[in-house]
């Protein structure tokens, strides 16, 4: 006679190794990748710290994102620990996992020994039907969307590069886009800065931006900065921010910045543009390098388009602007493999990607010391600036 199901599950468990909630809850977020195999009901009414959500039945689809080194340490639980031993079993004999277990117990036991509980944020009708494509990526889901959500990003200029960079954010439904440009808009910006429109020349770029952004999403709240940023109110204006999306024309203010945001820890998307050329990076504080590691002074005087007026290719910005919206994305949902460390050179021409490593300086003045010893006097220093912009003629 063939196994009856409940002893097939009896002898499964026999195989597979299981693991107290005591021992995964002293180890929760050090070096184990916590599974939750349940429905998405089930997840809904809470989910331990810093799981990820695999539920059973897209498990061979959907493991590899969530958990794409075989070798590492995988911890998977459901409700009472059954549906983790099968799904451990898979895990192993089927997709060549070595150190795979499952919780003892599951949820049930980990709440009854008075672990926390996580719970997710609940997304409305509308919110699972506009950001629906989000949910059904595993490397976000609706965790990740509600990271966005809650997330509050600053944009530095809604201009060429902010532009696309804050449509693709609002629609993404980053819950808080920070603006900061005291520009008004103009005939000349309508080339590349799709946020604005040609009835709204002469209004100011901060509030245009936000029209926008209104119209696309109603989840998102902008906050205006009609400013423009300097050494008197950097530490105040992005302060509170979770990523800054540097879209700034001149290299005083990215010193500054540099300089303010390893200060409080606040990783930057940087970009520029130039003609048919632009680059990208990320800098995220004491992770990998600093914008100051990357330019220890100023690059060379033709390379500067803020001391003079430069063309540019009019799609330029939005490639770049895109870019800069994936990073943050990237940041925001803890996906894939931020450009930290990473210098990625776009040819429009040729159509080329070129990606440099660039590697944190141990002397540099300001990345390699403990946040709180940089002095305000020292942030924004900017090496022979007036000489370097009379050079650029």
């Amino acid at each position: 006679m063939s196994p009856s199901g409940a002893e097939v599950i009896r002898q499964i468990k026999q195989q597979i190794q299981e693991v107290d909630p005591a021992e995964v809850s002293e180890h929760l977020g050090n070096g184990i990748v916590l599974i939750d195999v349940r429905d998405e009901l089930e997840w809904d009414r809470g989910h331990l710290p810093g799981a990820k959500h695999v539920p059973r039945g897209y498990l061979e689809s959907r493991i590899e994102a969530a958990a794409p080194d075989r070798d590492a340490n995988v911890v998977l639980y459901c409700a009472s620990g059954q549906r983790s031993a099968l799904a451990a079993h898979t895990l192993r004999e089927l997709l060549g996992y070595s150190n795979v277990r499952s919780m003892a117990g599951g949820i049930t036991l980990w709440k009854d020994r008075g672990y926390k509980v996580e719970l997710p944020r609940k997304l409305t009708i509308e919110q699972k039907e506009r950001y629906g494509r989000h949910l059904l990526l595993p490397e976000i889901g609706a965790a990740g969307q509600a990271k966005l959500l809650d997330a509050k990003v600053l944009l530095l200029g809604a201009g060429g590069l902010g532009s696309p960079t804050a449509l693709y954010l609002a629609a993404a439904g980053v819950g808080t886009l920070g603006i900061v440009d005291d520009d008004d808009v103009d005939l000349s910006n309508l080339q590349r800065q799709v946020i604005h429109t040609t009835d709204r020349i002469g209004t100011p770029k901060v509030e245009s931006a936000a029209q926008t952004i209104a119209a696309l999403n109603p989840d998102v709240e902008v906050v205006q900065y009609r400013t423009r940023l300097d050494a008197s109110n950097i530490m105040q204006i992005i302060d509170g921010y979770d990523v800054i999306v540097d879209g700034v024309d001149n290299f005083p203010t990215r010193y500054l910045l540099n300089d303010a945001t390893v200060r409080l820890g606040i990783p930057v998307v940087s970009a520029s543009i130039l003609g048919f050329d632009g680059q990208l990076s990320v800098f995220k504080p004491h992770d990998g390098p600093c914008y100051r590691c990357l330019y220890p002074v100023p690059p060379p005087a033709e390379l500067a388009p803020s001391c003079g007026a430069n063309g540019v290719l009019g799609v330029l910005p939005g490639t770049m602007g895109l870019l800069q919206a994936t990073e943050v994305v990237k940041l925001v949902t803890g996906a894939g493999d931020p450009l930290v460390g990473r210098l990625l050179l776009y040819e429009a021409l040729g159509a080329s990607f070129t990606e440099l490593k660039v590697r944190r300086d141990p002397e540099c003045p300001i990345c390699s010391r403990e946040p709180e010893e940089i002095t305000d006097d020292e942030m924004g220093v900017f090496p022979d600036y007036e000489a370097f912009c009379a050079a650029a003629g």
